[in-house]
């Protein structure tokens, strides 16, 4: 896993960019790849690179030449079925340098062109400079695991793995937050690409491909998840069928993982079920003694430490643990917001890049992980709820179907009236639009958007130019409207929460920013596939989430992790910020000049809910059964953490004095070509 950055010129004029400005970009990439770097540069093109060495450690350097010396490639992921191709592209004439999966979608693209891209399967991003015609591919992974920026300026097309080496890049690129990726922020918990946070910047799509050619950009998608249009396009076999065939996907989608790695490979365990499987996959595929990592909370509500011992005794795996209190999640923030380079409401990402900070110190330098699980077999409780609401939008005045909810949330049946009485509120909105897209999320994007109120005038007034939700619901897929309606819940989910949230903040930028690599066995092409092509009841059986890998899971799990209610993964929010003892920058953030510096939010409201959130601390001290309400802890942790991407991103130049490994230098501008074993 790597950084890529680089630049294209689209106007004739703007000559061959600086090697300075190349240095730049890989220095501000160096977390990514820390272990060497290298840069390429013609008249037209540079590009940059970061290596975090994990496949053929001795000749896979980049930026690499193919054979021809005509095609040039920046690569940040990895292609699980290179082994696989490199064959089919030996029988086809294709010679090979390098034992690197690189090399292999270099020659891919050499013999396939852009249809190579429906060949790819794994987590990628790069882009290839073709010199014959001077065009530029830039493509990104199925489900966005790894990111890809863009922004066109000054005769320009800048790209990268992170926004911060565009910035990098050119200092000139103008550095402002966009209202409208604030807004989409603050209503999905994420900006949908190609929308960015920052005015100027794109997210290139998931799924997506560009090519720049003559001053020309044409996009397009070379992958769309599909769903089954009747009962006649489903999975055909019974549940057993299908029990058996997820588990041999699984199996083999976390052994791939495993091992088409020179290195070692851990795996995360949170003592959920999704991540259990996982490790206990690995620990089969793995042959030895797995190493396993796992965080703790020092507020009990959200530890997990029983189910994770139970796992870990099962497959007797090597386990190291990271204990994280409130105090911790505050102390790492500032640097967790540089590098997911977003907005968030919640602070789940900072304990994640401590866990990944363990595990780099520990020596790993990949890991695999759960995530995908829920939004492939319809793990959510958006799911249930949404079945629940939409049988109660039957009979919409029946005291009976919203009775419902109390399974799912036990509480409500034991709290008092009022709480009963704001639940039922809740979830019976909209109850005549139960056939509309956005039904089942509905409620938790109205939730978000409650906080756009603490947006000044202005931004208030810009972010509403485009309504996000209608937006999205305007680039749904022609054939959205004929799927069942778990899978249209299941492909929003992916195409906003997952996709620019889980796999984005919680995922690939904190641990990136560790120098570790995920890996995701639910995400495997072979295993998205399958679960998409499975009838709705297979994933969701009445009211049991994700039934189907309970199934697999009972041979490989303790009884008691894949019996127990669904435990989100969360952390303590504003309770992380409101000690008395809490860091400086807290209050300095907060003042009302800091906040009239950004520009994004209302002084006088932040105000009432920092005194708020103070009173509160004050009141309960480290009791965590005071509570503060979802919105309030949304608002301050969204407030805070835009400023800290203000005051770090905007308001400041990105740092770029990390020391570089330049072990491939190929320079047609100045003459100068030292190359690396894989370059020219």
């Amino acid at each position: 896993m790597c950084g890529i950055a680089g630049v294209v010129a689209i106007a004739d004029a703007a000559g061959p960019v600086s090697r300075e400005a190349l240095v730049r970009m890989a220095a501000a990439l160096h977390h990514r790849g820390p272990d060497e770097h290298g840069l390429y540069r013609d008249a037209r093109c540079g590009l940059a690179h970061a290596r975090l060495s994990i496949i053929d450690l001795a000749t896979g350097q980049q930026p690499m030449v193919d054979t021809a010396g005509d095609l040039v490639i920046t690569y940040n992921g990895e292609v699980f079925n290179y082994v696989e191709l490199r064959e089919e592209l030996i029988a086809l004439g294709a010679r090979f340098r390098t034992r690197s999966d690189t090399e292999v979608v270099l020659e891919a693209y050499r013999a396939w062109g852009p249809a190579a891209l429906a060949r790819l399967s794994g987590q990628f991003a790069f882009a290839i400079w073709d010199r014959r015609d001077r065009s530029l591919l830039i493509a990104r992974d199925r489900l966005g695991v790894r990111p890809v920026y863009l922004c066109a300026h000054a005769g320009r097309v800048w790209f990268a793995s992170e926004v911060k080496a565009i910035f990098a890049g050119d200092p000139a690129i103008p550095r402002a937050l966009d209202p409208v990726g604030l807004g989409e922020t603050f209503t999905f918990w994420s900006v949908v690409p190609p929308q960015s946070v920052f005015a100027g910047i794109e997210e290139l799509r998931p799924g997506h491909a560009r090519i720049y050619r003559d001053g020309a950009m044409t996009e397009w998608a070379y992958w769309q998840p599909r769903y089954p249009l009747d009962r006649a396009s489903e999975f055909q076999g019974s549940i057993e069928d299908a029990t058996a065939a997820l588990d041999a996907a699984l199996e083999r989608a976390t052994a791939l993982r495993i091992v088409r790695a020179d290195v070692p490979v851990g795996s995360y365990l949170s003592g959920g079920l999704d991540s259990s499987v996982v490790a206990a996959l690995a620990h089969r595929a793995i042959g030895g003694r797995l190493r396993t990592f796992s965080l703790r909370f020092a507020d009990a509500e959200y530890d997990e430490t029983g189910y994770q011992r139970a796992m870990v005794a099962r497959i007797g795996s090597d386990h190291s643990e990271v204990m994280v209190t409130r105090a911790d999640i505050a102390a790492a923030f500032p640097t967790v917001i540089r590098h997911t380079e977003r907005p968030i409401l919640r602070t789940a990402p900072a304990p994640l890049y401590l866990l990944a900070k363990l595990v780099h110190a520990s020596g790993i330098k990949v890991v695999l992980t759960g995530e995908g699980a829920d939004e492939m077999l319809g793990g959510y409780d958006i799911f249930r709820e949404a079945r629940i609401r939409r049988f109660w939008a039957r009979a919409p005045q029946s005291e009976l179907r919203p009775r419902l909810l109390d399974k799912l949330y036990p509480y409500l049946a034991r709290g008092p009236a009022r709480s009963r009485a704001m639940a039922r509120a809740f979830f019976g909105r909209d109850l005549d639009r139960a056939a509309e897209p956005e039904f089942a999320h509905l409620p938790r994007w109205r939730s978000a958007m409650a906080l756009h109120r603490l947006f000044t005038p202005d931004v208030q007034r810009a972010a509403a130019a485009i309504d996000p939700v209608a937006r999205l619901i305007a680039d749904l897929p022609p054939d959205f409207r004929s799927w069942d309606f778990l899978a249209r819940d299941q492909y929003l989910e992916v195409r906003t929460l997952m996709s620019g949230y889980l796999l984005s903040a919680q995922g690939d930028r904190v641990a990136m920013a560790a120098s570790v690599e995920g890996r995701f066995p639910f995400l495997d092409t072979g295993v998205v596939e399958l679960a998409n092509s499975l009838p709705p009841s297979y994933k969701l059986r009445v009211l049991d989430e994700k039934h189907l890998l309970k199934r697999v899971a009972r041979d490989l799990v303790p009884p008691e992790i894949v019996r127990r209610p669904k435990q989100p993964y969360r952390a303590p929010d504003a309770l992380a910020f409101i000690a008395a003892d809490r860091p400086a920058w807290i209050d300095e953030l907060l003042e009302p000049a800091a906040i009239a510096a950004t520009g994004v939010f209302d002084a006088g409201a932040v105000a009432a809910l920092w005194r708020k959130c103070r009173d509160h601390g004050a009141r309960h001290g480290d009791d965590a059964g005071g509570q503060l309400s979802n919105a309030d802890n949304m608002a301050l942790v969204g407030v805070l953490s835009t400023q800290l991407l203000d005051h770090e991103l905007v308001q400041r130049a990105p740092e770029v004095d990390a020391p570089l490994n330049l072990r491939t230098v190929i320079d047609h501008v100045s003459g100068h070509v030292a190359a690396s074993p894989g370059g020219a």
